[in-house]
């Protein structure tokens, strides 16, 4: 998926002559940390709310200020991983997207795209959670994916975590089984090193609770 299909259209950019009071107030009705400054189409930069609470005076208009923002965007036609890079990176609650004349679309809020990583992960499907642990050279996705298949089972997702300068990789699968001990049985057969397994329903069920409350709040 594209930036451009993340595209919140709820969210209104500000204006140079909007208020610092709007700027809070609208912070707080969308549950953002900042906002983007845009004349016309052209994106100025992005404001916090510590910007404006550093103003002397937050009922006066924004281009009244002496402002030194940044500038951190995506292009429309960026995929979603570089969507996530940026905005983690830089700890952003949105993103401001652009054309290739860099010119603004709209925003994408982090709700959005934490929704959108969950689909795509599949957590909110019933199944359980297998973590092995291999070294590089040992990685093989044919070979794991046919180890669970042999069990009759799917892999809903699957993605993989490294440390700097380490030789091991922590592959965490997501399968559309719940009672997971046979998958298991074979992985250690194989000599695969099982990590960590979460196979109880009521840890499923838990995890889905956890997120659907969380995505709740991100929405208030």
């Amino acid at each position: 998926m594209y930036a451009r299909e993340l595209i919140s259209e709820d969210i209104p950019p500000l204006k140079t002559s909007d208020s610092g009071e709007r700027a809070l107030s609208w912070m707080d009705e969308f549950r953002v940390s900042h906002l983007p400054i845009v004349n016309n189409v052209d994106f100025l930069g992005l404001i916090s709310e510590s910007d404006i609470l550093d103003f002397n005076s937050a009922s006066e208009p924004i281009g009244g200020h002496q402002l030194n923002l940044s500038r951190p965007f995506v292009y429309d036609y960026q995929h979603t991983y570089d969507v996530l890079k940026v905005m983690s990176s830089l700890k952003l609650s949105v993103i401001p997207v652009l054309n290739e004349k860099e010119q603004y679309l709209g925003l994408i809020h982090l709700s959005t795209l934490l929704q959108y990583f969950a689909e795509m992960a599949s957590m909110k499907e019933s199944g359980g959670l297998l973590i092995l642990e291999l070294n590089l050279h040992d990685y093989s996705l044919s070979e794991i994916a046919r180890i669970v298949e042999s069990n009759d089972a799917k892999i809903l997702s699957l993605y993989i975590s490294s440390q700097v300068d380490s030789t091991k990789l922590e592959l965490t699968i997501k399968i559309n089984r719940t009672d997971l001990s046979g998958i298991i049985q074979t992985f250690t057969r194989y000599n695969y090193t099982i990590k960590a397994s979460f196979h109880q329903s009521e840890y499923v069920d838990d995890l889905k609770d956890r997120f659907d409350s969380f995505m709740s709040f991100l929405n208030i």
